[in-house]
């Protein structure tokens, strides 16, 4: 994990009185072990699109892949900042964490072949990906990889206590 120290502050309009500021390693794991994620990017006419992906973090960003020719990398190509989410999909338990940041393609060759094996270490074998002249390979079709280092995120704890951290990075 990245030894990153962000500033760290409790939103104590949105926390319980109880409520104490997440330390961000606990953070930094959620994210690890998160297997689903969705990601909003902003259309060239200003409409938000949303859509479910798998992500890696890994070195102080999070990973994600698209196709070139999909909605999000078009997007991408116009508007780089992103925001992506996880957690549950409950109201009183869990944590769901917002990550802000901009997305960067990774397209060294020797870093994306650590990052295809991060994904099929996660995901297994359906995630196996090669690696050639900077995209991830998949059968027939490639997918650019981007980094998103955050810039803010969000952590929202849910039941007892309630609770909201913030996390900014310089």
């Amino acid at each position: 994990m990245t030894t990153m120290r962000p500033e760290t502050r409790l939103d104590r309009r949105y926390s319980d009185e109880t409520a104490t500021a997440t330390d961000w390693q606990e953070a930094e794991a959620r994210l690890t072990a998160a297997e689903l994620f969705w990601i909003t990017t902003v259309r060239p006419d200003g409409r938000p699109h949303v859509t479910p992906l798998p992500a890696v973090w890994s070195d102080g960003a999070l990973h994600f892949c698209t196709g070139p020719e999909e909605r999000k990398a078009r997007n991408l190509a116009e508007n780089p900042h992103v925001v992506l989410t996880t957690g549950t999909n409950t109201w009183s338990k869990g944590y769901d964490l917002v990550v802000e940041g901009v997305a960067t393609r990774v397209s060294d060759d020797a870093r994306l072949r650590e990052l295809a094996a991060a994904w099929e270490t996660k995901y297994g074998s359906f995630w196996h990906f090669e690696v050639q002249e900077g995209y991830f390979r998949h059968g027939a079709g490639h997918a650019a990889v981007y980094a998103v280092a955050p810039r803010t995120v969000f952590g929202f704890g849910k039941g007892e206590p309630f609770s909201q951290t913030r996390w900014r990075f310089a």
